[in-house]
């Protein structure tokens, strides 16, 4: 049976980074949703966790960020092991982590991913560079869901940009390159 539960970076970081590279491989750390997240850093009690029995299977991770000012979370990555998939675990992980954010108040919810999957969990494709990522995107792929906001309220429009707090950014980008390197991505491939 698979159960959700809130990630403990401490309990389940070696499995999830595991789960990333059999399910992504090295080529994730080059993608512009990377560029969002190196600059910021993972919301654990947001973050979702799939688990079968003590087997992690499934992650949504989630991330603050702004859109043009407006308090937003980055969903992703978004990984199921390569055994379950085709199982719902993912939906089911996403739905998890939607539900958390909604909670803690968030207005906002924010990823980059493929529309005939992601529609159905209740994102929307934005009108083309009405939000700006800090990289190359294809445009049909930037989608946003309401949270916490309202039904009427507009979506928020501009640049991605991080949280200020610098220190956990930081933190942050030292861990990201260093799983980088292990992962056989040379250093000035991480801009």
């Amino acid at each position: 049976m698979i159960t959700c539960v809130a990630e403990a970076p401490s309990v389940h970081g070696r499995a999830i980074e595991k789960l990333f590279d059999a399910t992504f491989g090295p080529g994730h750390f080059a993608k512009t949703a990377e560029r969002v997240r190196e600059f910021s850093y993972s919301l654990p009690n947001i973050s979702r966790v799939a688990l079968d029995g003590d087997e992690v299977v499934g992650i949504c991770r989630v991330w603050p960020i702004f859109i043009g000012g407006t308090s937003a979370l980055f969903y992703g990555p978004i990984a199921v092991a390569p055994s379950c998939q085709g199982e719902g675990i993912g939906k089911v992980v996403t739905e998890a982590s939607l539900k958390a954010g909604k909670d803690a108040g968030y207005p906002i919810a924010c990823l980059i991913g493929a529309p005939p999957y992601f529609t159905q969990l209740g994102f929307e494709v934005v009108p083309p560079k009405s939000v700006i990522m800090p990289g190359p995107q294809d445009q049909s792929r930037v989608m946003l869901q309401r949270l916490a906001a309202d039904a009427d309220t507009p979506y928020p429009t501009g640049a991605v940009t991080y949280p200020r707090d610098a220190r956990r950014a930081e933190a942050t980008q030292i861990e990201y390159l260093q799983r980088a390197r292990l992962a056989g991505v040379a250093p000035s491939d991480c801009p």
